[in-house]
């Protein structure tokens, strides 16, 4: 099979991609829980540049092949597997020994959703992450019932799925992004309310929108001294859940008497814990809701590329020099 190979780790994201070789490797040998999937669609997410720099949570030994989420049919299975053969799924993959970045790649079965046939190829392989992560996260909200929700790195797929569940209860968001730009392709889209951080009335902006709209949830991708301006910024009783650190920067400038006086909390998402958590069939229910609103066309995660094994250079170039514009396909 032919893959993509990481011969090291380098916090030199150029450096690192240049690193990456293209190898043909043996079809790996299934064990008894696992199952061999061709790969139709990989998907490069932050989480794969952090991999590749050796800076995300997970550290495998080298080579190994980059790639965490895609889709494709399963053509072989282990001993302890029966049935699967000929599906369509979604993985997420963390094991040492595979990556999705490849022509096939191996699974447990327990990071595989079986997909409906009429899921989009494209879409399926961007399923496993990004619309979980935000239907987990908005939970909250609709639990305690906010009129609005605050949410940073708004041009993140993430956020565009929560801007939509939240037009869908009825709830108005506050969307902030770094760039102006990015802030006016957010209003030709339809957001009401985009700030961009770059703005010098940002803070003044915030706090007047904030008091108008009363959000009692924020969102936070980016971490830094946007997360202080975000949570002080936010009303009493309040709670701002923090699932990603782009800045690279811990979060600071926090109005400690918020969290004393005005019961306002921090809490993480991690979406792991949060399948974890579920009730047995839970998740299984929520996929196949999820799923029909791809299938309908109501949900859409953005495309801005789509490159071989061969270009995938080109593809991560192309990528990091516009992550807003959507997500970089690999196609065996």
């Amino acid at each position: 099979m032919k893959s993509v190979l990481l011969p090291d780790y380098n916090k030199n994201v150029l450096r690192a991609m240049l690193g990456l070789k293209i190898s043909d490797l043996e079809l790996p040998v299934l064990k008894e829980d696992e199952v061999l999937v061709k790969t139709e669609a990989a998907v490069c997410n932050p989480s794969d540049i952090a991999f590749i720099q050796g800076v995300y949570n997970i550290i495998k030994p080298l080579p190994a092949i980059p790639g965490f989420e895609a889709a494709g049919v399963i053509v072989d299975e282990g001993k302890r597997v029966q049935g699967l053969k000929g599906k369509k799924v979604s993985a997420f993959v963390q094991s040492n020994d595979s990556g999705t970045w490849s022509e096939y790649f191996v699974a447990k079965t327990s990071d595989i959703i079986i997909l409906d046939d009429k899921m989009p190829d494209d879409q399926a392989a961007c399923f496993t992450v990004n619309p979980f992560t935000a239907y987990g996260m908005f939970q909250k909200a609709k639990h305690i019932k906010t009129p609005a929700i605050m949410q940073n790195a708004s041009g993140s797929q993430v956020a565009s799925f929560l801007r939509k569940m939240a037009e869908e209860a009825g709830m108005e968001v506050i969307d902030i992004v770094r760039k102006e730009e990015t802030a006016s392709f957010l209003r030709d889209e339809g957001s009401k309310y985009v700030l961009a951080d770059s703005d010098e009335n940002f803070d003044k902006k915030l706090r007047q929108l904030c008091k108008k709209l009363k959000p009692h949830i924020a969102y936070d991708a980016v971490g830094g001294s946007l997360s202080g301006k975000m949570y002080n910024s936010l009303r009493p009783n309040s709670e701002m859940i923090v699932y990603g650190g782009l800045s690279n920067k811990p979060m600071n400038d926090l109005n400690v008497m918020g969290a004393i006086f005005h019961n306002k909390i921090i809490s993480g998402f991690n979406l792991i814990d949060w399948k974890a958590s579920l009730k047995e069939g839970n998740f299984e229910q929520i996929s196949i809701h999820l799923q029909s609103k791809f299938i309908e066309g109501v949900y859409k995660t953005k495309i801005a590329n789509t490159v071989d094994i061969d270009s995938i250079l080109k593809g991560l170039k192309s990528y990091l020099g516009n992550m807003s514009a959507g997500k970089l396909l690999i196609k065996p």
